[in-house]
């Protein structure tokens, strides 16, 4: 297991509690999989975790693959049979 070479602060996975992570600690694995940034790590590379192959399991936070992103939508082709909205006018003040 790779070992931290900073103090790190990460969000429990599934407590969602707050962990302060010092330097030279070996995270478990589900702490070292929230820990993102190789500078982090000592030798500046991430620990691959045993049981997940690369491209295996959930995307990071914030990241959807392709094949599950929205369809762009179609263009509406009445957009010149619409009609046109009216601007309101002022009312002159005396």
């Amino acid at each position: 297991m790779a070992r931290l070479s900073v103090a790190v602060h990460v969000q429990h996975p599934t407590t969602r509690e707050w962990v302060v992570l010092e330097p030279g600690e070996e995270p478990a694995l589900e702490l070292a999989a929230e820990i993102t940034n190789p500078g982090a790590w000592e030798g500046g590379v991430l620990p691959e975790p045993e049981d997940q192959a690369e491209g295996e399991g959930p995307p990071p936070f914030g990241f959807a693959p392709d094949e599950t992103s929205d369809p762009e939508p179609e263009p509406d082709a009445d957009l010149e049979s619409a009609p046109t909205p009216q601007r309101r006018r002022k009312t002159a003040t005396t």
